[in-house]
């Protein structure tokens, strides 16, 4: 098993996944001002967002986990504010985000679907990488399975799986590389997308996906009744990437762009 505290100063613990989670933002941060160079966005407004941004993503995940997860914090409300105890939930934290990026792109009445494709990227391999901090505490895991089955792993792997006399399934393996893969190919899809926005409506799209599929596995989804919640949230983001990618290709087709 891996120490989750890659070192300590005095009585400070830094911790491995706020080591990973501080590299996974800062790649994003970097890959997105390039980015923005390049569609002639001045940086400085990246730098800003981000300012934003990075506060809302976490408020906003901590605030979904504590809604779905309310009876645990019911009889101690001030346990919802020790975001260190764990609990984020990424749906939360893209709603967050997103609601601030939005606030600030027109406020500064710059374009909201090219500030989305130029963000989208950054995202989704921001997300590939975090999900290493779930590795290291192993959480985010599914559910049990073989020694045979874990023998396709690389032994660094295994060793982190096998919790407490059981070995589980690696779904923070899956949806990571998943996610890289998502970034792969909007990196190579972006010089051929067709309207303004399309960009981060696939990284929606695709993202979920595979969220859809890989929540299915895990044993720590939150729940709303009978249903996962993520699962749900996946389906709907789905059905709303595939409306808006439909709506901004006869848009292109008419010669219009998107606001």
């Amino acid at each position: 098993m891996i120490d989750p505290v890659a070192f300590q100063i005095g009585p400070l613990q830094i911790r491995w996944y706020g080591i990973i989670m501080a590299t996974a933002f800062l790649t994003g941060i970097y890959l997105a001002l390039r980015r923005a160079e390049q569609n002639r966005v001045d940086p400085n407004h990246i730098l800003n967002m981000v300012t934003l941004i990075i506060p809302a993503a976490i408020i906003g995940a901590r605030a979904y986990y504590v809604f779905f997860e309310w009876p645990s914090y019911q009889h101690n409300p001030w346990e919802a504010l020790a975001i260190w105890h764990g609990g984020l939930a990424i749906h939360g934290g893209l709603l967050g985000g997103t609601l601030a990026g939005i606030w600030y792109a027109r406020r500064h009445k710059l374009s909201v679907p090219l500030l989305a494709d130029i963000l989208a990227p950054s995202i989704i391999l921001g997300q590939a990488i975090g999900r290493w901090g779930n590795f290291i505490n192993q959480e985010a895991h599914g559910g049990p399975v073989s020694p045979e089955f874990m023998a396709y792993f690389p032994e660094f792997i295994r060793r982190q799986m096998f919790i407490e006399g059981q070995y589980y399934h690696p779904t923070f393996l899956y949806e990571s590389l998943w996610n890289l893969a998502v970034f792969t190919f909007l990196t190579w899809y972006w010089p051929r997308k067709r309207f303004t926005g399309e960009v981060a409506l696939l990284y929606l799209g695709l993202y979920s996906a595979g969220r859809f599929f890989i929540e299915g596995l895990r044993t720590d989804s939150l729940m709303l009744g009978p249903v996962r919640v993520a699962q749900l949230v996946s389906l709907l983001l789905i059905i709303l990437a595939l409306a808006g990618i439909w709506y901004g290709r006869n848009k292109a087709g008419t010669g219009k762009s998107l606001r």
